[in-house]
């Protein structure tokens, strides 16, 4: 209902802002119609908000103003300046979504109870005539009989009842039968045929029924006489009359004949225990009359049926909660809540106890408030399980229950990348609900049941079981799914993804009931608390934000974060924060909560483990001691191995704030990847020891071949590459700002919009190689001249090239035969000379090993200067920077966007 009432106001939004746009504009028709679908107050309300006269609205729906032709063709959506879109692009009016929100509260506000009974009911409404007719039944003028004689003579006739009461039948006259039941009818008719016929049978029924014209007077919606079937009650009556009026009474409806009161309705009856015995029928000239609404009370929260009631002279609490429908299971009715109006006109509170006979049954008041408060959230004699559990949830707690009776199975109760060697068990430890911590592994918990790690449980105990992935991308593969096809491996992320998803419901619902896992829903919020508790420990800001939008559902970061968090609270004088952390060579560093009797195979084990680069002959732990003067910061050395071997004198207890840094073995490196392409007599990838020198790489590699073109080759580094991918994000922002001055401040600027448009866009689209240019000839034969590789090195050298290109602003962009006997000038007249644009005082030579020679002088294209050309070189003619109306930057963009071509093409000639 909301949805469509909010699409129409829309659309009357778009023609109203149109007509106060642009006053010639009309409201088409097709809108008109659908503005009339709108209650008046809500028209009124749309017309007010958006600033025009409800008065022309109100001639336009009927029907005064109509449309041309013209106007209804011209009729557009035209939006006033500072109208706000959405992303669809449709329009957003901030009046529509404040009536919405306004529809939307009228619709949460209580309603009386019983009078949506009435919502459709017709204008018009007769009962069904096929029913059996009421032995009770009295016949009246209009009746239509029904009469069948058989035996010595056969008769077959339907007449109706005179005006007069009489029945005319053949050969026996007129017949008096007003006022006679149905089943008197029958039988008198029986005894009048058969002593003028005898020897026959005789049976009698109704064909039709007459109509009665009965008043519907008082609080009906639409008050009146109406002609109704002889056989219609007082519900009838009602409905026909479509219902009751908004303060009519439901509990007084009165049924007066030849004004005097025959019956009264209390339709509470009828709608809530079903009884009809005082629904009667009417009889003609009945007056339904329906009285004011009396003595109301609200019942709200938790009952089954929330609403407005009427009451009754002597209803009290009890008959009250009864028309609610009953408590709910939730209700907490021993403290219910009523508001009431007291001596002096004010509200008052008084608390009531509904589960008390006497309270019960003390009486409900005019305008009492009765609000069932909800019982508490909080579970008795229960254990919580939580994380990469197959069935996470609430746990009976039983005497001498302990972890392996919770989760007996791997394979059955556990996820497959639960983490076994690291579980938490969270205990409230007094009133305040303070917490301590106990670790444990399940494995050892579940192989063996008498291990110290199969923990006794306690009532109110959160048993919290972590992810082995940190990233949500990382579930994808692992060593199980490996062993899968393709269908079972679908079958199986499906059936993970089911279980992920009903573990996060379970989460959010019972993550509400205790502030302890109250885990934000928001990931910025969750991000920020995560970050927040690390920097405590850290003593300043966190290096590398956590984002919670990538962590997996269970990963110690999400789960952790409540944890963290509330023993960061308990903290105080005299009460050291039970926390501890760890960095270095482990799988997941940070901060961790001091499990009780923690020591450091514990903090070891919570990160995860050692990495294979760990150092374990040595580990450091930075303790602080509070003395007299302050807190003093010492270090003690452990001996890491001893300690996961669980040698007492190294796995040493461990204390409040106490900080593990684990080291790296030295020398330590993992295993660098270099790659060569191109005219080596091995080229491929080579995995290169710390220290290793581009010259040993080359000669490890069988050295070059006859074909290399040592001077063309291209060392790409992958540092390099992210370094200048940074520089051209830079330089194209200084541009647009530099674009942006220039346009602002010259007032006399003939640049073209779209030339710059498309300079920066070729900048943007530019692929960074990130090349080191390098003499490879001179790094094969010289000593002191060499590089040191790094991870992810590429060196490119391409077959022997034969040519001179010339590229920029030249009339044809070209490729040449090398020539010793040919200058620059040369090439550049085979190529059709210099464009008009050309910078010619700038004409500079990319080598083919990448080194740039610019003009120094006038002999710069002579045979015997130090810029003579080798084959491989490429002439670049630059753009003149005076038709960009002297962008300084330009110059920088045309040599970085020709350097990054020259250096692609080689690559791309490799590559092929």
């Amino acid at each position: 209902m909301m949805t469509s009432f909010k699409s129409i106001l829309a659309a009357i939004a778009i023609v109203v802002f149109s007509q106060n746009a642009y006053s010639q504009q009309q409201i088409s028709q097709a809108q008109i119609e659908q503005f009339k679908k709108l209650p008046p107050g809500q028209q009124q309300t749309l017309a007010k908000s958006m600033g025009i006269d409800y008065k022309d609205l109100q001639s336009m729906l009927s029907g005064k103003t109509k449309l041309s032709s013209d106007e209804e063709k011209n009729n557009t959506e035209v939006f006033p300046r500072g109208t706000m879109f959405d992303e669809d692009g449709n329009p957003v009016f901030p009046e529509l979504d404040e009536i919405e929100k306004e529809e939307e509260e009228l619709e949460k506000e209580l309603k009386p109870f019983g009078y949506d009974v009435f919502a459709n009911a017709p204008f018009t409404f007769s009962p069904t005539m096929d029913i059996a007719i009421p032995e009770g039944y009295i016949i009246g003028p209009g009746d239509k009989l029904s009469i069948q004689v058989f035996g010595k003579e056969s008769i077959d006739v339907e007449m109706t009842v005179t005006r007069e009461g009489e029945l005319v039948f053949p050969d026996i006259g007129a017949l008096s039968v007003a006022g006679l039941t149905f089943v008197e009818l029958k039988q008198f008719l029986n005894n009048k045929i058969k002593e003028r016929i005898i020897g026959v049978n005789v049976v009698v029924g109704i064909a039709s029924l007459r109509s009665m014209r009965v008043f519907v007077l008082g609080d009906a919606f639409k008050p009146g006489p109406y002609t109704l079937s002889s056989l219609s009650s007082i519900t009838h009556a009602l409905f026909a009359a479509g219902g009751i009026n908004d303060i009519g009474s439901l509990r007084n409806i009165q049924l007066k004949r030849s004004g005097k009161l025959i019956k009264t309705l209390d339709l509470y009856e009828l709608l809530i225990n079903g009884d009809s015995s005082n629904d009667v029928l009417l009889q003609s000239g009945d007056v339904v009359f329906i009285a004011p609404a009396g003595r109301t009370v609200t019942v709200d929260g938790e009952v089954r049926r929330p609403a407005i009631y009427e009451l009754a002279d002597d209803d009290s609490f009890a008959d009250v909660i009864n028309m609610a429908g009953g408590f709910l299971p939730s209700a907490f009715a021993k403290s219910t809540i009523v508001e009431r109006y007291n001596q002096s006109h004010l509200r008052s509170i008084v608390n009531v106890d509904l589960t008390n006979k006497t309270e019960l049954a003390k009486k409900a008041q005019q305008g009492d408030y009765i609000r069932v408060m909800k019982t508490a959230e909080m579970f008795e004699q229960s254990v919580t399980v939580i994380g990469a559990v197959t069935r996470p949830g609430k746990y009976q707690w039983q005497q001498g229950q302990r972890i392996n009776d919770l989760l007996a199975d791997i394979d059955s109760h556990l996820l497959v990348n639960a983490d076994l060697n690291y579980t938490l068990v969270v205990r409230e430890t007094d009133f305040s609900r303070n917490i301590e911590v106990l670790q444990l592994s399940l494995a050892k918990a579940i192989t063996n049941p008498n291990s110290v790690d199969n923990i006794p449980l306690l009532p109110s105990d959160k048993v919290i079981v972590f992810s082995n992935v940190s990233k949500i991308s990382d579930e994808n593969i692992t060593l199980d799914t490996l062993a899968f096809t393709q269908e079972e491996l679908f079958k199986k992320e499906k059936q993970l993804a089911k279980e992920k998803y009903k573990t996060k419901l379970f989460w959010e619902k019972y993550g509400e009931e205790n502030e302890l896992y109250d885990i934000d829903v928001e990931a910025e919020k969750a991000a920020e608390l995560v970050n927040q508790s690390i920097a405590h420990f850290t003593g300043g800001e966190v290096e590398e934000e956590v984002d919670a939008k990538e962590l997996s559902l269970f990963s110690r970061q999400r789960l952790l974060m409540p944890i963290i968090h509330k023993l960061k609270q308990q903290g105080g004088a005299g009460k050291p924060i039970q926390l501890i952390e760890i960095d270095g060579q482990v799988k997941y560093p940070g901060v961790y909560p001091l499990p009780i009797g923690g020591r450091v195979d514990d903090l070891v084990a919570a990160a995860g483990g050692v990495d294979e680069s760990a150092y374990l002959a040595q580990a450091d732990i930075t303790r602080n001691e509070i003395g007299s003067y302050g807190v003093k910061k010492h270090s003690l050395s452990v001996n890491l191995a001893d300690a996961l071997n669980e040698d007492p004198e190294s796995n040493i207890l461990l204390s409040s704030k106490d900080r593990l840094n684990i080291h790296k073995i030295p020398a330590w490196s993992e295993n660098h990847v270099v790659e060569l392409r191109g005219e080596f007599k091995f080229p491929g990838k080579y995995t290169i020891r710390r220290g290793e020198s581009l010259s040993d790489l080359v000669a490890k590699a069988g050295g070059l071949t006859d074909f290399a073109h040592a001077d063309g080759s291209v060392f790409s580094r992958v540092k390099l590459k992210e370094l200048e991918q940074k520089n051209l994000l830079k330089l194209a922002n200084d541009l647009q700002i530099e674009m942006a001055s220039q346009t602002l401040t010259d007032s006399n600027s003939t640049q073209s919009y779209e030339e710059a448009q498309m300079m920066l866009s070729d900048l943007t689209k530019t692929q960074p190689v990130g090349r080191l240019v390098i003499d490879l000839d001179r790094i094969m034969n010289v000593d002191n001249y060499d590089v040191l590789l790094e991870d992810g090195d590429v060196l490119y050298v391409p077959t022997m090239s034969n040519s001179i290109n010339v590229i920029g602003q030249v009339q044809v962009t070209s490729s040449h035969i090398f020539d010793e006997n040919l200058t620059a000038d040369d090439y550049l007249e085979q190529s059709g000379g210099s464009k008009k644009r050309a910078d010619e005082s700038r004409i500079y030579i990319i080598s083919a090993n990448g080194r740039i020679r610019m003009k120094a002088g006038a002999n710069w294209f002579s045979q015997n200067s130090a810029s003579t050309l080798r084959p491989g070189d490429t002439i670049v003619v630059p753009l003149d920077a005076e038709y960009m109306n002297n962008l300084e930057l330009w110059t920088n963009v045309t040599g970085i966007i020709y350097n990054s071509a020259v250096a692609i093409a080689s690559i791309s000639n490799i590559n092929k």
